[in-house]
């Protein structure tokens, strides 16, 4: 199937919302990640998001120029070809993203989208993400409002993180302590800068422990309990039945019941990052390990082609990463889901 229009992306997330299952959202670096996590979602009969963050757009440009803008929309357009060969639905989305990068990575991406949408064309991505959690949240929202009217011209919905995350990703770092956690009071100040839908639609990243990069279960206080209580306490002001689409941050080592408890409350969307790079690589360092005397030329010899060539190891990093992306539609319960 082609890359999601923007008509069925929020039909994909709608499905999701009313049979409280979640989108794996996989960050991808390359072609071969980006099969990888198509392959994924194929044998997992389910539809899904693949994300660029500014540190793999930047990898993706190239280490001569490390053009972000360029990076992202070469992997979206080699995307909106190969996705055709895949049977599910996929979406293209940027993930965080700062504020000292906006005016060269998703500034220009809205506007190249703009452009398509305003030539009778679908957006080249269906979703960007402002992260202004290293923000005062009057700022964050004054920012989150102007990108959300610039998302609305190019049919795109937004993604923003008004609390902060803990844990470090693409130079954006939190502290893990007690303020990883948003308030009823944060999500009202949204809700008022940015409506419920009306000024157009966004997904929310709040924060209820979530810590990006790599721990154990137990070693975080997650409380997905805690979205109920957001959802709750503006339904009550607003009179709107779980008025967020929330997406969840920082699950790698998150329990099946912290994961189960967060489908409940309105997660439509789950990154994963840590957990398919380690499964991509695993692979490759075994074959590595296995072949030392083919991959190297040792002591003289000439090594093994068949062991160095990049196919050889290529495909088996896109399979192992490609196994964790069905088990995490199995996690979040978006197997069998894609829309036909």
């Amino acid at each position: 199937m082609p890359i999601a229009t923007p008509e069925v992306y929020n039909e994909m997330l709608d499905r999701a919302k009313a049979g409280k299952f979640a989108y794996p959202a996989i960050n991808v670096t390359s072609t071969q990640t980006l099969h990888a996590a198509l392959r994924g979602f194929a044998e997992a009969e389910s539809d899904g998001i693949v994300q660029i963050s500014t540190g793999g757009a930047e990898f993706l440009g190239g280490q001569y120029s490390k053009d972000m803008v360029t990076g992202a929309v070469a992997l979206a357009e080699f995307a909106h070809i190969v996705a055709k060969k895949y049977p599910v639905n996929i979406a293209l989305h940027t993930d965080h993203c700062p504020k000292d990068k906006l005016d060269t990575y998703v500034r220009p991406l809205l506007a190249v989208s703009q452009e398509r949408v305003a030539a009778g064309q679908n957006p080249l991505f269906q979703s960007h993400m402002w992260d202004g959690s290293a923000e005062k949240l009057d700022e964050n929202l004054a920012i989150g409002q102007e990108l959300l009217a610039e998302a609305v011209k190019a049919k795109i919905i937004l993604e923003v993180e008004i609390t902060p995350t803990g844990g470090e990703e693409d130079g954006v770092s939190h502290e893990i302590n007690d303020e990883l956690y948003t308030t009823v009071s944060d999500v009202e100040r949204t809700a008022e800068a940015l409506g419920l839908g009306e000024k157009g639609r966004y997904l929310l990243a709040a924060s209820f422990g979530n810590v990006h990069g790599v721990y154990k279960p137990g070693n975080v206080v997650l409380r997905p309990d805690l979205l109920r209580e957001l959802q709750d306490g503006i339904a009550a002001k607003h009179g709107k039945t779980d008025p967020f689409d929330f997406v969840f941050h920082g699950g790698s080592g998150s329990t099946e019941e912290e994961i189960r408890t967060a489908l409940e409350n309105g997660v439509v969307k789950m990154n994963l990052d840590t957990d398919t790079q380690y499964a991509f690589t695993r692979p490759v360092a075994d074959h590595m390990f296995r072949n030392y005397d083919g991959v190297l030329k040792v002591d003289g010899e000439v090594g093994n082609k068949k062991t160095y060539d990049p196919r050889s190891w290529g495909k088996l990093a896109e399979a192992g990463m490609a196994e964790r992306v069905t088990k995490a539609c199995a996690d979040l319960r978006s197997t069998g889901t894609h829309l036909k």
